[in-house]
């Protein structure tokens, strides 16, 4: 094994992406359960998740038949991966810490792969970042779209923030010139780690009308008074 080798870097990649898109699955197929979905339902959220945000990717900047029907190993393993949630899902979600984990690991994966695919397609800076975070947060909207919920991408967690601020850090090494492997690998682990922060932490965005806001508005109020 030498980590200096192109191909290898490469297979790992794509080791990495296969592995992002199984995790995702899982995340998927979970709320198709929770959801109380029939057997193709719960099929159907994990290969949303799995290999959706890269299908809205692909079709945006016209890569076009889409990555995962090129490759059937995408839809392939969403398809075993809702499968085993299904007949699995009690064992499956009492391990939830885990999955945050792992989940965050994808989220990474697909940042990074999909800001690399922006860059390839010779995109301008904001759609290289929109590519990176449409990969990794678009499977996820569409399911909670699906479920009748406003997308928890915008309502909750630091999630498509840690994604963003992966992707401008893509931006950012571009002009090092650093080798792709190494780009994709700083880029996973910084995504990666920030989401593992913020779950630890519980870090979260200002919620409008929320506590920041309420602030705001005592102090202009308190401000008026006093003219």
């Amino acid at each position: 094994m030498n980590l200096g080798d192109p191909s290898f870097q490469q297979n790992l990649i794509y080791l990495f992406d296969v592995i992002g898109t199984i995790i995702f699955a899982v995340t998927g197929g979970v709320r198709g359960v929770r959801l109380k979905l029939d057997l193709l339902g719960v099929i159907v959220f994990a290969c949303t998740v799995g290999v959706g945000g890269g299908m809205i990717r692909d079709a945006l900047i016209g890569y076009v038949p889409v990555a995962s029907f090129r490759n059937g190993i995408y839809l392939f393993s969403c398809i075993m991966t809702g499968l085993i949630v299904f007949f699995l899902s009690p064992l499956i979600q009492r391990r939830r810490n885990l999955i945050q984990i792992f989940d965050a690991f994808g989220l990474g994966v697909f940042t990074a792969i999909g800001a690399a695919k922006g860059v390839e397609s010779g995109l301008a800076l904001p759609g290289v970042v929109l590519c990176g975070v449409i990969t990794a947060v678009g499977g996820g909207v569409i399911r909670d779209i699906m479920s009748t919920r406003i997308p928890a991408v915008l309502t909750s967690d630091f999630y498509a923030t840690a994604s963003l601020l992966g992707a401008l850090l893509y931006l950012a090494l571009l002009p090092f010139e650093i080798p792709f492997f190494w780009m994709f690998m700083f880029v996973m682990i910084f995504v990666t780690g920030i989401r593992l922060l913020a779950i630890h932490y519980k870090v979260r965005l200002p919620i409008s009308g929320g506590r920041v806001a309420s602030i705001l508005f005592r102090r202009h109020g308190k401000k008026n008074q006093k003219l």
